[in-house]
């Protein structure tokens, strides 16, 4: 496999069903992946766990990409949504685990990363507007985690730009609303 190809070319070139292609890609953006993972997981083991969901997605769905829209799009999708299943998951593993029997102290603001604290915060607030407002999601995820224009967002979700905004400002403020009450 040239090594000059770009990850557009390669993911093309995976979606047809060309194994070496879909490793080079596969191995090509794994950084990325994880990198992506990071903003949403503060954990390095929980987001390396997300990363290898994501390439697992990646590999198992490459063949639907559709080239609608661009390959890094559809990779932030891929990746931000297996980002917040293992945020669910380990949620969901902790809920279930039995009460101890000795309470544990309560975490140290001093030693505890205020940015970790935030993105769990963002995370729950994320559930909470996924409950009520499915739809407000990927358009939030999309513009300010993932950083894509909204013309990107735009093609990616098909909705006209303005609806596009629209959703983003109504998820702004149910976020918001959710964060300023914790």
């Amino acid at each position: 496999m040239p090594v000059d190809l770009d990850v557009e070319e390669l993911a093309g070139r995976a979606a047809t069903g060309d194994a070496a292609a879909l490793d080079a890609l596969l191995v090509r953006i794994g950084p990325q992946v994880l990198r992506q993972c990071l903003r949403f997981l503060p954990c390095r083991q929980d987001a390396e766990e997300a990363c290898q969901d994501a390439l697992l997605q990646v590999a198992r769905n490459i063949g639907g990409f559709g080239g609608r829209s661009r390959f890094s799009t559809w990779l932030y999708v891929v990746t931000a949504n297996c980002a917040r299943q293992t945020y669910r998951s380990l949620k969901r593993r902790a809920d279930e685990q039995p009460v101890p029997l000795l309470p544990i102290d309560a975490a140290d603001p001093r030693t505890t990363s205020v940015i970790a604290g935030s993105r769990l915060d963002l995370l729950d607030a994320l559930e909470q507007l996924e409950a009520h407002r499915p739809e407000l999601v990927a358009p939030l995820v999309l513009r300010d985690l993932c950083q894509l224009t909204y013309d990107e967002i735009a093609v990616h979700l098909a909705v006209p730009v303005g609806t596009l905004k629209s959703r983003i400002h109504d998820a702004r403020r149910h976020v918001r609303a959710s964060l300023q009450a914790t």
